[in-house]
């Protein structure tokens, strides 16, 4: 029935007899539950971003943890502290510039980047608020992907100026052209019947916009810093035959790192559907937890087990490598963001086993190519990530489509898709690495060229703490050798002859020589 068509019953109560008073005494009881239960909805919804979101950004510290424990001890106030800005810059790019270009404007405005809402100047609602917080978490993600592939190596100079770059102008227009209604590649557009190829692409929490992105970025910027010292080549600069491996300083860290990030993916994920309120809603929500969680642990199991099987039949003996069983759980994670709230379980146990052997694969790729990538950041978020929304190609459930909220009209090649989709999906990976090359690449290139890349090679053999950063991260210094015979003396007056245990005074001149070092250095 048409809206005008409908009884008006505002209008019939101010004019109703006193006598008949009842029916709009009960009319406004009933207008007032559902305004009440609108205030409601809304509250639940907003709510739910700002958890999603904060999970999100609690990635943050996984990433800044998994740095810390992947680099050596003498980098580790440099990686932190990159990791803090990003989080930093990221909401200051995307607050100035960063969302105004990738969802400012009109709804159906049919745009190559956005055009409106710089500095947040046209949000009229408090849960726009929420929804610039939840992008903007996603946003600083992307940037800090470089972060670790760079370390060890990169000017804090270089940094600044890649992070708010890529948060505030490159990230922004790949995340307009998919996941805003007037992207070229989005399938959300409102208003419009030419979606790209009747449909657009399937990327529901950012296997492409945001990991492809960081991931391409990554690659990118290792190829032109070139490697750490020592990493491939010796001091002559001929090329090792045996590529030198620089052993983590903390697995502790690592872990902790990648058990939250695995954590706030369920941010990630399950918050991408933006609202919880509805039926549809919340069963997308938790459809993507449980392919989340399916996909990290195959591709954990995955890897490991393939690179033990692999290593065994080099040398005869099993071993287990913690890395492998990181990565590849993080790689599985990257894998299923674009496709979690299309493809079912079963799909997601595939995506997840694939993501462990891709990352795998591209990690061993990267270091014949002679690529240094300090946290193997580029496996995990550009291959897998490109992995992820090929997948949804392949897997994508019509059934599952129409629930969250994708009005296309085709699906996934084993569910007999007539391969539109499937091509979409290509164009995004395509799309996403030619837009990052195009732009990123002759950036990189001057920042080696106004000097401002690369770390002296001195600094870097030193440790960028101690040359950048006013000291190490960690004191280190033991007990004085002096005081320790000093208190042994005393305790034998008391109780007879005490022996000073090796270990002890060894340790102690261990740690000042160490410490004598640092100072000297310093």
């Amino acid at each position: 029935m048409a809206e005008e068509e409908l009884f008006n019953f505002t209008a019939y109560c101010l004019e109703v007899e006193e006598g008949s008073q009842s029916i709009c005494d009960l009319w406004a009881h009933v207008d007032a539950t559902v305004s009440v239960q609108g205030g409601i909805i809304t509250g639940v919804d907003t709510f739910f971003l700002l958890f999603a979101g904060a999970l999100v950004f609690m990635m943050q510290s996984g990433f800044a943890m998994l740095c810390a424990g992947s680099v050596r001890q003498k980098n580790v106030k440099n990686i932190m502290l990159k990791n803090l800005l990003d989080a930093c810059g990221g909401a200051l790019g995307f607050y100035t510039i960063g969302f105004a270009f990738a969802y400012g404007g009109q709804v159906d405005d049919k745009s190559f980047i956005g055009t409106g809402n710089f500095f947040l100047t046209d949000i009229t609602e408090n849960q726009e608020y929420a929804g610039w917080f939840f992008q903007f978490a996603f946003a600083a993600t992307a940037a800090t992907i470089v972060a670790g592939t760079v370390a060890e190596r990169c000017k804090m100079s270089a940094y600044l100026c890649y992070s708010v770059f890529l948060t505030g102008f490159v990230y922004p227009v790949i995340a307009h052209s998919i996941w805003a209604t007037g992207g070229f590649l989005t399938a959300f557009r409102t208003g419009y019947d030419d979606h790209f190829r009747g449909m657009g692409v399937i990327d529901f929490a950012g296997s492409g916009v945001v990991h492809m992105t960081g991931g391409t970025t990554a690659l990118i910027a290792a190829v032109v810093l070139g490697p750490r010292r020592g990493r491939f080549y010796d001091e002559d600069g001929n090329p090792l035959e045996t590529p030198h491996q620089f052993q983590a300083h903390s697995v502790a860290l690592q872990i902790l790192g990648t058990f939250i990030l695995w954590f706030g993916w369920y941010g990630f994920n399950p918050g991408s559907a933006l609202v919880i309120s509805s039926e549809g809603s919340a069963q997308v929500a938790a459809l993507c937890a449980a392919t989340t969680t399916i996909a990290a642990a195959t591709g954990c199991v995955t890897a490991m087990f393939t690179d033990t099987i692999i290593d065994m039949m080099a040398t005869g003996e099993a071993s287990y490598d913690l890395t492998m069983a990181m990565n590849g759980a993080l790689g599985g994670l990257v894998a299923i963001t674009a496709g979690c709230s299309v493809v079912q379980p079963y799909a997601a146990l595939i995506i997840g086993m694939i993501g462990g052997w891709v990352y795998l694969g591209f990690s061993k790729l990267l270091i014949k190519l002679r690529i240094d990538d300090a946290v193997d950041a580029v496996p995990v978020h550009f291959a897998n990530g490109m992995w992820g929304v090929i997948a949804v190609g392949f897997f994508s459930d019509p059934k599952l489509q129409a629930i969250a909220g994708y009005n296309i009209t085709s699906s996934g090649l084993f569910y007999g898709g007539n391969g539109d989709l499937f091509i979409c999906q290509i164009v995004a990976v395509a799309w996403i690495v030619a837009w990052v090359t195009v732009v990123m690449t002759p950036f990189f290139f001057l920042l080696k060229l106004a000097g401002m890349f690369r770390v002296d090679p001195l600094e870097e053999e030193v440790g960028l703490d101690i040359s950048h950063h006013r000291g190490a991260a960690y004191d280190l210094t033991g007990p004085n050798k002096d005081d320790v015979e000093e208190l042994m003396e005393v305790r034998a007056s008391k109780h007879g002859k005490v022996e000073v245990p090796k270990e002890v005074v060894q340790a102690a001149d261990d740690a000042n020589d160490a410490f004598v070092t640092e100072e000297v250095a310093a």
